[in-house]
């Protein structure tokens, strides 16, 4: 290992600490940059929102190599798992890496390297490395729509804000509130704020279906989502062998049970008699996000405390003589002193100079990576985490692994032509299979296992069959997974060839990253 192969990674979340821990093991100097004064990323402090749980268990949203503490409930919230987080940082001694409320304002490829321009509380400096992985995470970059009004409804004292910058449960007790979205943070949020506001609406422009934690037959969500028969139901882009059963000749087999599942959620839900059945068909779940139905919201629509405009959308925001008020596109004018917008992220990576960000993405916005990890035509920066799905932990973590392995010149990439042909192909097909619904190609639910499998097919690792023939029923388990960690071992010199010498050349300018 040489003095270069510096490596800068910009984000401190699950995906930022993952690739921390592979690529410092592999013997790289690393350096972690987040502009949070904690680890976590969305489960930072300045994050989490009231109501924010994970998705998944414990037993299945963790790392391969450390499990979440026993007396964890069986689905975290939102400060557990940012303990969890920290435990990781200090169980693998990567405290001393972290460069915590450290801003990256800047990255300019110099050379073979980056030059970056960092902000932290005594001002602005220069860094440079070999290397950049970015792991700002998928969710960095909060949405609010551009309402009409808006300025004249907060001048009237009304508030606005994304649920990522709304922490305070107690900020709106007593108070009308309005949430806008019916993904799963507008759902956690609406139930969360409907126990202390004097009223709670929910704005829905479109009605999602919604898996119940426990749809019923004795089955939980996770053994009809995390396992390779329940992910082999949705059309991958290209199909095994029980797949093409399933597509093909079994069709009606796959078709009776989404029907059943359907039922099973509807009735679990109430969906019928609160008049929120969905249009479409329920495998649309799986489009780009699957979500789980939060504990408690249905209810509370049955009971009142909560609202929903089914199919509608906010067409002004206002100042009255009775409060901060809110028009419909259903026709009502609601009282609102809070709207509360879970409208989503933007996927964009600001620090990184327009040039660069043009050859990241196509005309659509969507990020032109590589096994959702390398750039097609920008060399020496890698991504992290725009691989989001139920199995976050474990995907970024095998990531961590492909990127390390990368750099060592254990992946032998596809010529530059069969390399970007394969990433549009992909992009294509998750834009005819999600209608668009893919997060500019940085999610991959419903195919979590098949983009680990994907992953490891390169990093030519392979899990015993007895493992792989339990998961088609079985959830996924995290822990068979440690093998890829055993074979990672500090690099000597000798290992550390580098592919591509364009792509990894030492940058011989600009001040260290120490």
């Amino acid at each position: 290992m040489t003095s270069g192969n510096r490596i800068a990674i910009v984000g401190a979340g699950i995906a930022g600490l993952a690739s921390a821990k592979v690529l410092s093991r592999e013997g790289f100097p690393i350096e972690v940059f987040d502009r949070t004064p904690d680890v976590g990323g969305v489960w930072s402090a300045t994050r989490r929102y009231p109501g924010l749980r994970t998705q998944n268990s414990k037993r299945t949203y963790r790392f391969s190599d450390l499990p979440m503490p026993d007396d964890y409930p069986d689905v975290p919230d939102g400060a557990q798992m940012q303990a969890y987080l920290e435990g990781y940082v200090d169980h693998f001694g990567l405290r001393d890496s972290l460069r915590l409320g450290t801003e990256v304002v800047a990255a300019d490829p110099v050379d073979s390297g980056w030059l970056l321009e960092i902000r932290d509380h005594t001002g602005v400096h220069r860094a440079s490395c070999d290397h950049l992985v970015v792991a700002n995470g998928v969710y960095s970059d909060p949405f609010v729509p551009d309402f009409r009004g808006a300025d004249l409804y907060q001048v009237g004292g009304g508030q606005l804000l994304h649920t990522s910058n709304f922490h305070d449960l107690e900020a709106v007790r007593g108070r009308t509130v309005l949430v806008v979205g019916y993904g799963k943070s507008a759902c956690d949020v609406a139930e969360a704020v409907s126990h202390v506001a004097a009223s709670t609406r929910v704005v829905a422009r479109r009605l999602l279906w919604k898996m119940p934690r426990k749809p019923g037959l004795k089955q939980d969500y996770e053994r009809l989502i995390l396992t390779r028969a329940g992910e082999a139901h949705f059309r991958y882009q290209r199909l095994g062998r029980a797949e093409k059963l399933l597509h093909g000749a079994g069709r009606s087999f796959r078709d009776t049970n989404f029907d059943v599942l359907r039922e099973l959620a509807t009735k679990k839900l109430m969906l019928r008699e609160l008049d929120l059945v969905p249009e479409g068909r329920f495998e649309e779940i799986a489009q780009s996000s699957a979500s789980l139905a939060t504990e408690g919201f249905y209810e509370q629509v049955r009971d009142g405390r909560i609202v929903v405009h089914r199919d509608t959308t906010v067409v002004d925001m206002l100042s009255t003589k009775a409060g901060p008020a809110v028009d419909l596109s259903d026709g009502q004018r609601v009282q609102a002193d809070v709207v509360l917008c879970a409208t989503g992220f933007q996927q964009r990576v600001p620090f990184l100079t327009p040039y660069v960000q043009r050859r990241l993405t196509d005309e659509n916005g969507n990020f032109r990576l590589y096994r959702h990890i390398l750039p097609v035509e920008v060399p020496n920066l890698s991504f992290a985490g725009y691989n989001s799905s139920f199995l976050s932990p474990l995907g970024a973590e095998v990531g961590a692994h492909w990127t390390a392995a990368l750099l060592r010149g254990g992946i032998v990439l596809p010529p530059q032509e069969e390399l970007a042909a394969a990433v549009d192909e992909r992009l294509s097909w998750m834009d005819s299979g999600t209608d668009g619904h893919h997060a500019h190609g940085t999610v991959v639910t419903p195919f979590a296992i098949h983009n680990i499998d994907d992953m490891l097919r390169d990093l030519k690792f392979r899990l015993p069959l007895r493992t792989r023939l339990g998961q088609w029923l079985r959830p996924v388990k995290p822990s068979s997974y440690r093998g890829l960690g055993a074979r990672s071992q500090p690099a000597t010199q000798a290992q550390a060839v580098r592919p591509q010498a364009e792509r990894l050349e030492p940058h011989r300018s600009g001040a260290d990253l120490s």
